[in-house]
Protein backbone atom coordinates (compact mmCIF):
# COMPACT_ATOMS: atom_id res chain seq x y z
CA UNK A 1 0.00 0.00 0.00
CA UNK A 2 1.37 3.43 -0.98
CA UNK A 3 2.15 5.81 1.87
CA UNK A 4 0.06 8.95 2.23
CA UNK A 5 1.97 12.18 2.86
CA UNK A 6 0.51 15.45 4.21
CA UNK A 7 2.27 18.74 3.44
CA UNK A 8 1.30 21.83 5.44
CA UNK A 9 3.08 24.73 3.72
CA UNK A 10 1.80 28.23 2.89
CA UNK A 11 4.49 29.09 0.31
CA UNK A 12 3.01 27.82 -2.96
CA UNK A 13 6.26 27.66 -5.01
CA UNK A 14 7.93 25.60 -2.26
CA UNK A 15 4.87 23.37 -2.00
CA UNK A 16 4.81 22.84 -5.77
CA UNK A 17 8.47 21.73 -5.78
CA UNK A 18 7.91 19.34 -2.89
CA UNK A 19 4.79 17.86 -4.48
CA UNK A 20 6.65 17.31 -7.76
CA UNK A 21 9.62 15.63 -6.03
CA UNK A 22 7.33 13.31 -4.07
CA UNK A 23 5.26 12.50 -7.14
CA UNK A 24 8.42 11.40 -8.95
CA UNK A 25 9.02 8.96 -6.08
CA UNK A 26 5.44 7.64 -6.33
CA UNK A 27 4.55 9.19 -2.98
CA UNK A 28 1.06 10.74 -3.05
CA UNK A 29 0.95 14.00 -1.12
CA UNK A 30 -1.99 16.15 -0.05
CA UNK A 31 -1.18 19.85 0.35
CA UNK A 32 -2.89 22.40 2.60
CA UNK A 33 -1.80 25.92 3.52
CA UNK A 34 -3.12 26.31 7.07
CA UNK A 35 -2.33 24.63 10.37
CA UNK A 36 -6.05 24.23 11.09
CA UNK A 37 -6.55 22.35 7.82
CA UNK A 38 -3.59 20.10 8.52
CA UNK A 39 -4.77 19.32 12.04
CA UNK A 40 -8.25 18.41 10.78
CA UNK A 41 -6.78 15.95 8.27
CA UNK A 42 -4.41 14.47 10.84
CA UNK A 43 -7.30 13.89 13.23
CA UNK A 44 -9.11 11.98 10.49
CA UNK A 45 -6.18 9.55 10.34
CA UNK A 46 -4.73 7.73 7.35
CA UNK A 47 -1.64 9.97 7.14
CA UNK A 48 1.68 8.09 7.14
CA UNK A 49 3.98 11.11 7.40
CA UNK A 50 3.46 14.86 7.87
CA UNK A 51 5.71 17.62 6.52
CA UNK A 52 5.07 20.79 8.51
CA UNK A 53 6.23 24.33 7.85
CA UNK A 54 7.15 26.02 11.12
CA UNK A 55 5.75 29.44 10.19
CA UNK A 56 2.12 29.24 9.07
CA UNK A 57 -0.48 32.01 8.57
CA UNK A 58 -2.80 30.73 11.30
CA UNK A 59 -0.35 29.21 13.74
CA UNK A 60 2.96 27.55 14.40
CA UNK A 61 4.24 24.22 13.14
CA UNK A 62 5.70 23.46 16.57
CA UNK A 63 2.31 23.88 18.20
CA UNK A 64 0.68 21.78 15.50
CA UNK A 65 3.20 19.01 16.22
CA UNK A 66 2.60 19.33 19.97
CA UNK A 67 -1.14 18.90 19.44
CA UNK A 68 -0.57 16.01 17.03
CA UNK A 69 1.56 14.15 19.59
CA UNK A 70 -1.44 14.17 21.90
CA UNK A 71 -3.25 11.67 19.69
CA UNK A 72 -0.83 10.28 17.08
CA UNK A 73 2.79 9.18 16.62
CA UNK A 74 2.78 9.77 12.84
CA UNK A 75 6.32 10.76 11.71
CA UNK A 76 6.91 14.51 11.28
CA UNK A 77 9.44 16.49 9.25
CA UNK A 78 9.73 20.24 9.91
CA UNK A 79 10.45 22.75 7.15
CA UNK A 80 11.82 26.06 8.38
CA UNK A 81 14.02 29.04 7.63
CA UNK A 82 15.13 29.13 11.28
CA UNK A 83 18.78 28.09 11.45
CA UNK A 84 19.29 28.44 15.22
CA UNK A 85 20.31 25.19 16.90
CA UNK A 86 17.85 25.76 19.77
CA UNK A 87 14.93 25.82 17.32
CA UNK A 88 16.10 22.55 15.79
CA UNK A 89 16.44 20.93 19.21
CA UNK A 90 13.00 22.19 20.28
CA UNK A 91 11.47 20.72 17.14
CA UNK A 92 13.08 17.33 17.69
CA UNK A 93 12.23 17.42 21.39
CA UNK A 94 8.56 17.81 20.46
CA UNK A 95 8.71 14.48 18.68
CA UNK A 96 9.72 15.42 15.14
CA UNK A 97 11.70 12.88 13.13
CA UNK A 98 13.67 15.34 11.01
CA UNK A 99 14.28 19.06 10.53
CA UNK A 100 14.99 20.54 7.08
CA UNK A 101 16.30 24.09 6.67
CA UNK A 102 15.15 26.33 3.82
CA UNK A 103 16.31 26.60 1.11
CA UNK A 104 16.52 22.86 0.56
CA UNK A 105 16.65 20.33 -2.23
CA UNK A 106 13.19 18.80 -2.87
CA UNK A 107 14.92 15.62 -4.02
CA UNK A 108 16.81 15.40 -0.73
CA UNK A 109 13.56 15.94 1.18
CA UNK A 110 11.94 13.13 -0.81
CA UNK A 111 14.89 10.88 0.06
CA UNK A 112 14.47 11.69 3.76
CA UNK A 113 10.75 10.94 3.54
CA UNK A 114 11.48 7.55 2.01
CA UNK A 115 14.12 6.79 4.65
CA UNK A 116 11.74 7.56 7.53
CA UNK A 117 8.94 5.52 5.98
CA UNK A 118 11.33 2.64 5.38
CA UNK A 119 12.47 2.64 9.02
CA UNK A 120 8.85 2.68 10.16
CA UNK A 121 8.17 -0.53 8.24
CA UNK A 122 11.01 -2.49 9.85
CA UNK A 123 9.82 -5.50 11.79
CA UNK A 124 10.72 -5.69 15.50
CA UNK A 125 13.73 -7.87 16.23
CA UNK A 126 13.30 -11.24 17.99
CA UNK A 127 15.30 -9.82 20.92
CA UNK A 128 12.86 -6.96 21.46
CA UNK A 129 9.87 -9.28 21.20
CA UNK A 130 11.32 -11.65 23.77
CA UNK A 131 12.17 -8.71 26.04
CA UNK A 132 8.54 -7.61 26.06
CA UNK A 133 7.38 -10.98 27.33
CA UNK A 134 10.35 -12.20 29.38
CA UNK A 135 9.21 -10.85 32.75
CA UNK A 136 6.01 -10.04 34.56
CA UNK A 137 7.56 -8.02 37.39
CA UNK A 138 5.64 -4.74 37.84
CA UNK A 139 8.89 -2.93 38.71
CA UNK A 140 10.54 -3.82 35.40
CA UNK A 141 10.53 -1.67 32.29
CA UNK A 142 8.57 -3.67 29.72
CA UNK A 143 8.06 -3.10 26.01
CA UNK A 144 4.49 -3.81 24.94
CA UNK A 145 5.00 -4.26 21.20
CA UNK A 146 1.34 -4.84 20.34
CA UNK A 147 0.25 -1.51 21.84
CA UNK A 148 3.47 0.35 21.00
CA UNK A 149 4.10 1.45 24.57
CA UNK A 150 6.55 1.04 27.43
CA UNK A 151 5.35 0.02 30.88
CA UNK A 152 7.15 1.27 33.96
CA UNK A 153 6.13 -0.42 37.21
CA UNK A 154 3.10 -1.64 35.28
CA UNK A 155 2.07 1.86 34.16
CA UNK A 156 2.29 3.03 30.52
CA UNK A 157 4.68 5.93 29.97
CA UNK A 158 3.54 8.98 28.00
CA UNK A 159 6.20 8.92 25.28
CA UNK A 160 6.71 10.56 21.92
CA UNK A 161 7.31 8.27 18.95
CA UNK A 162 11.09 8.82 19.11
CA UNK A 163 11.21 8.30 22.88
CA UNK A 164 9.28 5.05 22.55
CA UNK A 165 11.61 3.71 19.86
CA UNK A 166 14.73 4.69 21.80
CA UNK A 167 13.58 3.17 25.08
CA UNK A 168 12.22 0.04 23.38
CA UNK A 169 15.64 -0.52 21.82
CA UNK A 170 17.36 -0.18 25.20
CA UNK A 171 14.83 -2.38 27.01
CA UNK A 172 15.46 -5.12 24.46
CA UNK A 173 19.16 -5.29 25.38
CA UNK A 174 19.82 -4.22 28.99
CA UNK A 175 23.44 -3.32 29.80
CA UNK A 176 24.37 -2.90 26.12
CA UNK A 177 25.97 0.48 25.43
CA UNK A 178 24.27 2.13 22.46
CA UNK A 179 26.05 4.89 20.57
CA UNK A 180 24.15 8.05 19.75
CA UNK A 181 24.23 7.03 16.09
CA UNK A 182 22.63 3.65 16.91
CA UNK A 183 19.87 5.30 18.93
CA UNK A 184 19.28 7.88 16.19
CA UNK A 185 18.83 5.02 13.73
CA UNK A 186 16.53 3.15 16.11
CA UNK A 187 14.39 6.27 16.53
CA UNK A 188 14.19 6.82 12.78
CA UNK A 189 16.02 10.14 13.00
CA UNK A 190 17.73 11.16 9.78
CA UNK A 191 21.52 11.13 9.64
CA UNK A 192 21.54 14.91 9.24
CA UNK A 193 19.75 15.40 12.57
CA UNK A 194 21.78 16.75 15.47
CA UNK A 195 23.36 14.11 17.69
CA UNK A 196 22.37 16.40 20.55
CA UNK A 197 18.77 15.47 19.78
CA UNK A 198 19.42 12.05 21.36
CA UNK A 199 20.69 13.75 24.52
CA UNK A 200 17.49 15.77 24.59
CA UNK A 201 15.33 12.65 24.23
CA UNK A 202 17.35 10.87 26.95
CA UNK A 203 16.86 13.83 29.29
CA UNK A 204 13.12 13.68 28.67
CA UNK A 205 13.03 9.90 29.23
CA UNK A 206 14.91 10.24 32.51
CA UNK A 207 12.39 12.81 33.72
CA UNK A 208 9.46 10.55 32.83
CA UNK A 209 11.07 7.55 34.54
CA UNK A 210 11.85 9.64 37.62
CA UNK A 211 8.11 10.15 38.16
CA UNK A 212 8.04 6.41 38.94
CA UNK A 213 11.27 6.64 41.00
CA UNK A 214 13.21 4.74 38.37
CA UNK A 215 16.77 5.77 37.48
CA UNK A 216 17.78 3.21 34.87
CA UNK A 217 19.57 5.07 32.06
CA UNK A 218 23.34 5.26 32.40
CA UNK A 219 25.61 7.67 30.51
CA UNK A 220 28.89 6.33 29.14
CA UNK A 221 30.91 9.45 28.37
CA UNK A 222 32.23 9.48 24.84
CA UNK A 223 30.36 6.27 24.05
CA UNK A 224 26.60 6.56 24.52
CA UNK A 225 23.89 5.21 26.81
CA UNK A 226 22.74 1.94 28.33
CA UNK A 227 19.90 0.62 30.45
CA UNK A 228 21.05 -0.46 33.91
CA UNK A 229 19.36 -3.79 34.67
CA UNK A 230 19.94 -3.37 38.42
CA UNK A 231 18.20 -0.01 38.42
CA UNK A 232 15.25 -0.88 36.20
CA UNK A 233 13.95 -3.40 38.72
CA UNK A 234 14.82 -6.56 36.76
Amino acid sequence: MTARILLVEDDQPIADNVLLALMRENLPCHHVRLASQGLALLREGGVDLAILDVGLPDGNGFELCRTLRGFSDVPVIFLTARADEIDRVVGLEMGADDYVLKPFSPRELAARVKAILRRGRLHPSPASVSASTSTASPTTLEADEDRARILCQGHPLDLSRSEYLILKTMVARPEKVFTREALMDAAGLAEASLERAIDTHIKSLRAKLAVHHVDAIRTHRGLGYSLDRARDGA
